[in-house]
């Protein structure tokens, strides 16, 4: 190999691996046969396989980055440590965790010899470095292993080779090669003369495991919790300056003029104001000068494309544009319902940031980035760049849930480096991050279903959202994989083909439909966590209860007789036997129970809940059922789905953005109110089942609809209403910021 450095320093020659075996298609045939061979219904109406029920949206990931998950690179140093470059982004989620006990299974080495990097921006991944839809261990599993087994099989060649013994003679374990005479090689001895290509192996089969599957703690959580992790604002960058920026009152909102340029200007600390797109820069010495500064300046503002939206236009418009039920229920008993939900905020901890540093011929840039091959195009061509002379490197970000799809700060902060002719620092307020960030839309719901004798006829289900806005990378990917959709999907919208792959009732409920209608609105939006799935299946798991309610039945055996497969009744039934269902609670409380499918996953969620105080409602305990296929970290799987649990308490009971004239009335924590700890429950536990299958399925997205049902049929028990707006309580209860 060449003597070529990598972003690091690190010279190139210490790779041992880069490329590996070529990728299948495997994952995507698998999902089609069982699909079409769904289990036999039993005293039930059958429904037809659903097309997420044949190919989901991470089948279609790993078919548009099959042609290149192949270029993956891992080293082995002299001293015995094993880098491996990761090319998707680390939010909190755990995946760096997850991939570097794959990369020691595979190995045998001790997980505390393995380092896991973030890859910078790599166009020659093409769409194989978008992190999102629950895929980035559905698709590094087998490609991270075989990478990880090929350079073990190269460490036993090189000490067969030293030894003059037969590489099928020799072992692996704890980080050396081991002779049957007792002799033996640590990898570093060994890395230098095992970097000869040519050699492969077959990794391990998954009853060989001994660190996959077994929980393990995260490999970053010291940093975390002590502050030595480092994140895009602690990043030192010579002579990078912080920098905040002046916003408009209204989303899209244009500068026409600064009144008072000259004053903000000599104001202490302040180095530069300049103006950009998207409003008006204060580089300073500190970020209190650049805030202060910020603040002062009197600007003149041009109109935004919502100027005169608010909430109830929103819901109007999205109400019309409901597209109507097909099937009328004539003679036949019916449950009908319609739902609202509210724009919600990612609302990360680390708000939108970026460091950057453009000069003449070149540009280099530090954020947290889950799209970085779109981001480094994008900023490449605004500044007038080429390509190759702008480097984007991956940060690892204080979460996301969907919002570091996007590069705003980015693409923000280059252009202000490029007008300053300096290096910025630049960090988005809460106040910003909250009225000014993505969100996700706010949605209408028409779901009628009619049943006799007990049984179930059809379920229909009608959404219309506030228009997702999918410009990362995301359409591309799906123009690439178009031909392999089935019939008729291929020519579909973007959102309609997000939405027909994520979406799916487990249920056999008879003559199933479910479609979408986006509204444009001119609100900037993203994919929010579960995407269409939160909201959508959520409201469907209410109908399910009242469904059961129509027909006399418990809504636990209500579901367990509809549930498709013994998988599906598997997680069920273990929420219902470890959370006591069905036990009597004093008036004022009680139980919910939801289930939900997604991404080769399922889970199941019961919760109880206390409403004897009105303006409180908290959920007091949960009990969470997952079955991922084959999990890789137990552990990380029950923090993905508390972490679902919170985002379900918190948007299904309290947390909304209210819109008014075109812009949030939310500017913080104490305004959009997420869960805090005492609106979380004490007793919550988390079952993750035995492996069920070869391959792990997605865990990302999927801790949340179960919980929103639950959260919701909780509500509806305790009080005797039926929940049909959330979040339920949502006054405007503070004093607005100014705009």
């Amino acid at each position: 190999m060449s003597g070529q450095h990598d972003a690091t320093g690190r010279s190139r020659r210490s790779f041992l691996t880069y490329l590996v075996a070529a990728p299948t298609l495997a994952l995507v045939t698998r999902a089609g046969a069982d699909a079409l061979a769904p289990q036999a219904a039993h005293a039930v109406v059958p429904s037809l396989p659903a097309i997420a029920d044949v190919i989901d949206l991470g089948d279609l990931f790993i078919l548009a980055g099959a042609p290149t998950s192949a270029l993956l690179a891992l080293a082995v140093e002299a001293d015995g440590t094993i880098r491996f470059r990761l090319p998707r982004e680390e939010v909190g989620q755990g995946l760096t965790t997850a991939v570097a006990m794959l990369v020691a299974e595979e190995l045998d080495a001790p997980l505390a010899d393995v380092r896991v990097e973030l890859d910078d921006a790599r166009p020659e991944l093409l769409f194989n470095q978008l992190t999102g839809s629950s895929n980035s261990i559905r698709s590094l599993y087998g490609p991270v292993r075989q990478c990880a087994a090929t350079a073990r099989a190269r460490l036993v060649a090189a000490a067969a080779q030293r030894w003059s013994l037969a590489p099928a003679s020799l072992t692996t374990a704890d980080g050396a090669v081991r002779a049957p005479d007792g002799r033996t090689a640590r990898y570093g001895e060994l890395a230098a003369a095992a970097a000869a290509p040519g050699l492969g192996a077959t990794p391990k089969k998954a009853a060989q495991h001994t660190l996959v599957g077994r929980p393990t703690s995260r490999i970053d959580a010291r940093a975390m919790v002590t502050g030595a992790q480092r994140y895009t604002l602690d990043l030192d960058v010579p002579g990078a300056k912080p920098c905040v920026v002046r916003r408009p009152p209204t989303f899209g909102g244009t500068v026409r003029g600064v009144a008072n340029l000259a004053d903000v200007r000599a104001m202490p600390g302040v180095l530069h104001v300049v103006t950009v797109p998207t409003g008006v820069a204060v580089v300073a010495e500190t970020f209190g000068q650049a805030i202060t500064a910020k603040a002062a300046l009197q600007v003149t503002w041009g109109p935004g494309p919502a100027d005169q939206l608010s909430d109830a236009q929103i819901r109007t418009r999205l109400r019309a544009a409901t597209p109507p039920l097909l099937v009328p229920p004539l003679l036949t008993p019916y449950v009908d319902a319609e739902f609202d939900f509210a724009f919600v905020s990612h609302a990360p901890m680390e708000t939108n940031c970026a460091v950057a540093d453009v000069r003449d011929d070149r540009a280099e840039i530090w954020s947290g980035l889950k799209s970085p091959i779109v981001a480094r195009q994008t900023i490449a061509a605004d500044l007038g760049l080429p390509l190759e002379k702008v480097t984007v490197h991956v940060v690892q970000a204080g979460g996301s849930f969907g919002r570091r799809l996007f590069f705003d700060a980015a693409l923000e902060a280059a252009r202000i480096s490029k007008a300053c002719r300096r290096p910025v620092r630049l960090m988005w307020t809460r106040v910003d991050d909250t009225r000014h960030g993505r969100m996700r839309p706010a949605t209408h719901h028409k779901i009628r279903a009619t049943h006799l004798l007990g049984e179930v006829l059809s379920f229909e289900h009608r959404v219309a959202a506030a228009e997702t806005d999918f410009r990362h990378g995301l359409g591309e990917i799906i123009t690439a994989t178009a031909a392999h959709l089935p019939l008729g999907i291929g020519n579909a919208t973007l959102a309609q083909t997000l939405f027909l792959t994520t979406v799916k009732s487990p249920y056999h409920f008879g003559l199933t439909t479910q479609a979408l209608t986006e509204v444009p609105t001119g609100i900037p939006t993203a994919s929010w966590r579960s995407v269409y799935s939160a909201n959508t299946r959520g409201a469907e798991e209410i109908v399910v209860d009242e469904l059961a309610a129509a027909t006399g039945k418990d809504p636990y055996r209500f579901r367990r007789t509809f549930l498709k497969t013994d998988a599906q009744r598997a997680v069920l039934d273990k929420v219902a036997t470890e959370g006591n269902w069905g036990r009597p609670m004093e008036p004022g409380r009680a139980q919910g129970i939801a289930f939900h499918e997604e991404y080769k996953s399922r889970t199941a969620c019961l919760v109880e809940i206390d409403v004897r105080d009105p303006q409180r409602a908290r959920v007091t305990k949960a009990v969470i059922a997952v079955d991922v296929g084959l999990p890789v970290n137990p552990r990380g799987l029950e923090a993905q789905m508390i972490g679902g649990l919170t985002d379900a308490i918190s948007t299904t009971l309290r947390a909304g953005l209210h819109i008014d004239k075109g812009l949030p009335l939310e500017g913080s924590y104490s305004q959009f109110h997420w869960a805090q700890q005492r609106d979380t429950p004490r007793d919550v536990r988390v079952f993750v089942l035995p492996a069920t299958g070869a391959e792990p399925g997605g865990a990302g997205e999927l801790g949340v609809p179960a919980a929103v049902g639950a959260i919701a049929n909780a509500w509806a028990r305790a009080t005797g209403s039926k929940p049909r707006s959330f979040p339920l309580d949502f006054d405007v209860d503070f004093t607005p910021y100014p705009r």
